[in-house]
Parts: structure tokens; C-alpha cells; sequence
């Protein structure tokens, strides 16, 4: 099933596969993004966007129930969409969901091509265009947060994250603004319930009394959140935005995908 290469515009120099569906709205808005940024930087023909590949893969166990041994391990699973991808052709994946990164290392070890790593991706960011930043808050679900994926990834590059206790009210309120089945997120998409804006401007006024200086979207379930809604306390950066353009460097040959996949 490899796409064939020689049909490929000859400035694009690597395909991008996408495991979507985690949940499906997190893929969408990646794809927003990505059309969105490659506009910004002065394309005006559809021919002028990258082809991509993505699969839906909406079956994939919750990723959050499965690192709390709640369902099974969602290991198999990405493996078998990112095998699926691979045989497509694509020269590396990404992945829409900050929580899928907890099972990177597992993963990656059974794949041919490189799973470029959301969360790395955003601190190297950080790295690069915050210079005097060093407090950042953190909002993220019970599974990213147990696995301390941003804590582990932003203590290395010299930052100190401030994130909320697992099992904590305001913890509690940011898997409700996610979760819940009437005005969660994932329940309402793109039309962000008031209950999910209200809770949003309240978690980020006490990470800003904590001493956060910038806020991460670490759930892109939350990316969609903060972008409708309004008078935050502090500013907000969105992982989703960023893989877009580290994407988009990778697919026109802006970056190495030796670099930034570490190989």
C-alpha cells in the first residue's frame, strides 16, 4: 500500500502520518493547524499544503483509563496503526494526544520510522522563544499527570513545572472539563460549554497565584478549550500548534528528521 513517491510534490521531502482519533476533535484541530500555520507562512494554492496520511483510530482504549490499569494497555494498538501507517509509506508519525506519549518508548522500539515526541517538542519550543521564563503551569489528565511527562521533559531543560496533585478539587475539575458526558469537551467539541470555559479561567487563576508565568495546553482537548475561551490570566501555549510546525518543517526539509527524532 506504499503511496508513491514520484507522485509527491517535489518540494515536499517526507510524508507525515497522523494517528487521529484520540479523540477525534484533537485530530481535526491538528489538521486546522496545520493548514492554518502553512497559510501563515505564505502558501496560497491547495497544491501548496502537504500531503498527509491519517487514520481515525478512535478504538483505541482511553489512554488515561489505560495507564491506571482501568482498560487495556493501548500499547498494541499503537503499533498497529502506526505498522499501518508505515506500510502507507509515511516517513514519520505524530500523534494528537499528549497522554498516548506516556506509552512513546514501548511503541517506538516496534516502529521503522520516528514518532516525533509532542511533548520534547514543546520544551525545546519553550527552549527557544521563552528565555526568561521559568515557572510553568501545567494542565493536563490524571494519565499525563501520573506520568509526568511534561514534569519529567521540562525539569530536564532547567524549568520548574507547576502542575496540579493527582486527586486534588482542581484536578478533579480540569477530567470534569475533559470528561464529563453533558458539557465536557469531549462531549460538546468545538462548542465549549460555559461550566468547561468557567472552570478553564478558574484553574488558570490559581496556577497564576502558584507563580506560573505561562500555562501548557498538556490535553488537546483543552487546545480547543482555551481557544474559545476568553480572559485568561495568563498566556497559554498550545502543543498542538506547535508539532503542526515542527510538521510542516519536517514534511518541506526545514528540519532533519534525524535531529529532531533523536536518531
Amino acid at each position: 500500500m506504499n503511496f508513491p513517491k514520484d507522485l509527491l510534490l517535489l518540494k515536499q521531502k517526507a510524508i507525515p502520518g497522523i494517528i487521529g482519533g484520540l479523540g477525534p476533535l484533537a485530530h481535526t484541530t491538528f489538521e486546522q493547524i496545520l493548514i492554518e500555520q502553512n497559510t501563515k507562512r505564505g502558501v496560497e494554492r491547495d497544491q501548496d499544503h502537504p500531503l498527509w496520511l491519517l487514520i481515525n483510530a478512535a478504538n483505541i482504549p482511553d489512554r488515561t483509563e489505560s495507564l491506571l490499569g482501568k482498560v487495556e494497555s493501548c500499547v498494541p494498538w499503537l503499533v498497529k496503526y502506526g505498522k499501518f501507517l508505515e506500510s502507507a509509506g509515511v516517513d514519520f508519525l505524530v500523534v494528537p494526544c499528549n497522554t498516548a506519549h506516556a506509552f512513546y518508548e514501548p511503541v517506538q522500539s516496534h516502529l521503522q520510522i520516528p514518532w516525533i515526541h509532542l511533548i520534547d517538542c514543546t520544551t525545546e519550543f519553550i527552549i527557544e522563544n521563552y528565555h526568561d521564563i521559568k515557572k510553568i503551569g501545567i494542565l493536563s489528565t490524571d494519565g499525563t499527570l501520573r506520568a509526568a511527562l511534561y514534569h519529567n521533559s521540562l525539569v530536564k531543560a532547567g524549568f520548574i513545572p507547576i502542575s496540579l496533585q493527582l486527586g486534588s478539587e482542581f484536578q478533579k475539575l480540569i477530567m470534569n472539563t475533559i470528561y464529563d458526558l453533558s458539557w465536557g469537551i469531549k462531549a460538546t467539541g468545538s462548542q465549549i460549554s460555559p461550566p468547561a470555559q468557567n472552570n478553564l479561567r478558574t484553574i488558570v487563576d490559581y496556577l497564576a497565584s502558584l507563580g506560573a508565568e505561562i500555562v501548557i495546553a498538556g490535553c488537546s482537548e483543552l487546545s480547543v478549550g482555551f481557544y474559545e475561551t476568553e480572559q485568561l490570566a495568563l498566556p497559554w501555549l498550545d502543543p498542538l500548534e506547535i508539532i503542526a510546525n515542527v510538521t510542516l518543517d519536517l514534511a518541506f526539509g526545514y528540519r532533519s528528521l534525524q535531529i529532531v527524532s533523536g536518531k
